[in-house]
């Protein structure tokens, strides 16, 4: 199943949800993090509601392995609405253990006097075919043969490099119907691997623990774009990173701000 059939599951109309994933998504053992948070989003804009309230923020826990091909449930709940903005949480469970926690804030435009523009602008150079990774089966998570990932700053994974930040662009090999949304973006912006890991010399698991990312903007671009992706190490130490990253369309506008916390188990 493509990403746009899985977010377009009729079950994730409800509050309460019964889904499970084909292993074609899977990274490792557990389920592709940044579909587990596409799935969760959606399911909030459904039940939002069409109110005019765009995504804000949205937060998620990765607190233990969600896996694929077995039934799961997810749960959202309207926490507040306002006049202007919304929270929201949803929460997945697995044989009765929490798998993923998110919190998610929405808000409508306001009148205001303070205008403050993003002037952030990525360094990458126009997307080279040549540079787009190839998918090896067994040697790459399974849900990379969905996407592209054209690496263009830093170095593949375990390859005792000396960089730790990575810079390139990213878009699903199927086309978004009927266009690019926030649900794309925030899927993409977890297909990267960590970026420490270029810094290991052999194969070394990690583990996202917590991702907090910001959206500047709605997304409604055409399906076939590429987004694209510059992330830094912001400080690794005592088994444990955090990562900053910000996320470009391809003509150059900052969309969104990405932190995350990786645990790396390199002993």
């Amino acid at each position: 199943m493509t990403f746009d059939e899985l977010i377009s599951l009729p079950a994730l109309k409800n509050a309460q949800a019964q889904l499970s994933l084909p292993a074609s998504w899977a990274q490792g053992r557990t389920v592709f993090g940044g579909l587990s948070a596409a799935l969760m989003l959606q399911s909030m804009l459904h039940q939002l509601g069409d109110q005019n309230r765009r995504l804000l923020s949205f937060s998620c826990n990765f607190v233990g392995p969600l896996l694929s091909e077995q039934p799961f449930e997810l749960n959202t709940q309207l926490l507040r609405s306002g006049k202007s903005a919304s929270q929201m949480q949803a929460t997945i469970t697995q044989d009765n253990q929490v798998c993923l926690v998110a919190l998610a804030s929405f808000g409508k435009p306001r009148t205001s006097s303070i205008s403050v523009s993003a002037d952030d602008s990525f360094t990458l150079q126009e997307i080279n075919p040549k540079q787009t990774l190839p998918y090896t089966d067994g040697v790459m998570p399974a849900f990379i043969q969905h996407i592209d990932l054209n690496l263009q700053q830093g170095a593949l994974p375990f390859s005792g490099a000396d960089s730790s930040h990575i810079g390139g662009w990213m878009k699903f090999k199927s086309p978004a119907q009927p266009h690019l949304s926030v649900l794309h973006l925030l899927a993409l912006a977890d297909a990267w691997p960590p970026t420490l890991l270029q810094l290991c010399k052999g194969p070394t698991p990690a583990s996202s623990m917590s991702w907090y990312i910001e959206f500047l903007n709605d997304v409604e671009l055409p399906g076939s774009e590429w987004f694209a992706m510059e992330a830094v190490t912001h400080q690794a130490e005592h088994g444990y990173a955090i990562e900053d990253a910000k996320l470009f369309s391809q003509d150059g506008t900052l969309l969104a701000l990405s932190r995350q916390t990786v645990a790396v188990f390199d002993s």
